[in-house]
């Protein structure tokens, strides 16, 4: 009888326990961090899904290369003048200097430096090149951008081998 009067003194404890517990109040928190989650169902903010990719977009860029990156184009300038340059060309053209202009004046490609793409996936339309066939660098940043943006594509030896792409997003 030992045994049961035990298990039955054990279940009685346990069932005041969860008892006390639960009429409790909670001891004060620590505020909690900015990255817990909410406490009740109406206070979560799921963030809006992002905008679905653009199947076509059409960009405008100048690239500022330096010696040795662009076969057959005889560019002088060092790497690091070439950094340089092309973050002086971006912050212009983000202040609304005009990029037509900048283009003519900058580019180590052929003015006026206006692609058509078709995101990865997409069969290129007339006169479009296929996103795949470009620099990766140069999508990833095109189709980051909305229209009227303005980034710029880092040099990179696998991912922007021919240097610097500043690029204006069309359309």
């Amino acid at each position: 009888m030992r045994t049961n009067r035990s298990f039955a003194a054990v279940a009685a404890t346990l069932g005041f326990l969860a008892t006390t517990l639960a009429c409790k109040s909670p001891a004060p928190a620590s505020p909690a961090p900015a990255t817990a989650a909410p406490s009740t169902a109406t206070e979560v903010n799921h963030p809006p899904p992002p905008p679905p990719a653009a199947e076509h977009i059409k960009l405008q860029h100048i690239l500022v290369s330096f010696r040795g990156r662009v076969p057959g184009k005889n560019i002088t300038r060092s790497q690091d003048e070439a950094r340089v340059l092309a973050h002086q060309i971006l912050d212009r053209a983000k202040k609304g200097e005009d990029f037509d202009s900048l283009v003519r004046t900058y580019t180590d490609d052929r003015p006026p430096g206006i692609y058509a793409l078709a995101n990865s996936g997409v069969t290129p339309g007339e006169g479009e090149f296929s996103r795949d066939r470009m620099v990766p660098a140069f999508g990833e940043v095109g189709f980051s951008l909305a229209p009227g943006e303005i980034g710029i594509a880092e040099y990179d030896p696998v991912k922007s081998p021919y240097g610097w792409h500043i690029i204006k997003r069309l359309e």
